[in-house]
C-alpha cells in the first residue's frame, strides 16, 4: 500500500503544525525528514521553492495550512473544524502574518540591522496578550476543546517563547504561558517531535504518525 508522502523537519514550526493535524485526524502518511542544507533532489523536483512541509497526495501541498486542512477535512476526529469561528480563522491569519513577522524580526534581528529587537518583540508581545485575554478562564482558545486555532498557532508561540524563555517566564501572560506549558508537556506534541534519520532514496518506508 502507498501512503501520500510528507516532507518534514522536526523542529520547523509550520511541518509540526503540520503534523499535528495529520496525526489528529487520524490519517497515515509516509513521512521523509529533509535536511534543510542538504535537500533531497526528489524533494525538490516535487516542490523547487524547497520549504516544508510538502504533502504529496493526489495533488501537491506546499503550505502548512493547507495540509492542516487536507488533513481534518478527510478526517476531523476531535471536531477541530467545528467549533472554529471567524474571529478564530482571524487569529491565525493574525498569526501567520503580523505575528510571525515581529516573531522572525526578534529571533533573526541580526538580519534586520535597521530594527529595534526589543519593538519587534513588543509587537509580537502584543499578539501573546490578545490570546492570553482568549485564554481566560479556559484551556483552549475556543473553550474546553482544542481547535484549528490552537494546532496551528501553538507551533509558533513555542518558537517565540524560546526567543528568550527567561523573558517569557517573567512576563504577565499566565494564561498564554500556561496553555503553551500544558501544550509542550502533552502527549499530542511530543508524538509529533520523535526524531528521523533523514531521509534518502532507497530508504525503508517510514510511516507517520
Amino acid at each position: 500500500m502507498t501512503y501520500p508522502v510528507l516532507y518534514s523537519f522536526r523542529r520547523c514550526p509550520y511541518a509540526m503544525r503540520a503534523r499535528l493535524a495529520i496525526a489528529s485526524s487520524g490519517l497515515t502518511v509516509e513521512l521523509r525528514e529533509i535536511l534543510l542544507r542538504d535537500k533531497a533532489p526528489q524533494f525538490l523536483e516535487a516542490s523547487p521553492k524547497g520549504t516544508v512541509p510538502v504533502l504529496i497526495a493526489d495533488i501537491v501541498i506546499e503550505e502548512s495550512y493547507d495540509v492542516m486542512r487536507w488533513a481534518l477535512e478527510q478526517s476531523d476526529p476531535e471536531n477541530l473544524l467545528a467549533t472554529m469561528t471567524q474571529a478564530a480563522y482571524a487569529l491565525i491569519e493574525e498569526s501567520d502574518g503580523p505575528f510571525k513577522t515581529a516573531l522572525d524580526q526578534t529571533k533573526y534581528a541580526v538580519r534586520h540591522p535597521d530594527l529595534d529587537p526589543a519593538e519587534s518583540r513588543d509587537t509580537a508581545a502584543s499578539f501573546i496578550a490578545k490570546l492570553d485575554a482568549q485564554l481566560k478562564g479556559t484551556p483552549w482558545l475556543l473553550g474546553n476543546q482544542p481547535s484549528l486555532a490552537d494546532l496551528a498557532i501553538l507551533p509558533f508561540v513555542r518558537q517565540f517563547a524560546h526567543t528568550d524563555l527567561d523573558w517569557w517566564d517573567a512576563q504577565t501572560f499566565t494564561h498564554a504561558q500556561d496553555w503553551l506549558a500544558a501544550f509542550k508537556a502533552s502527549d499530542r506534541f511530543t508524538s509529533i517531535m520523535t526524531k528521523y534519520t533523514p531521509w534518502k532514496t532507497g530508504d525503508d518506508v517510514v510511516l507517520f504518525p
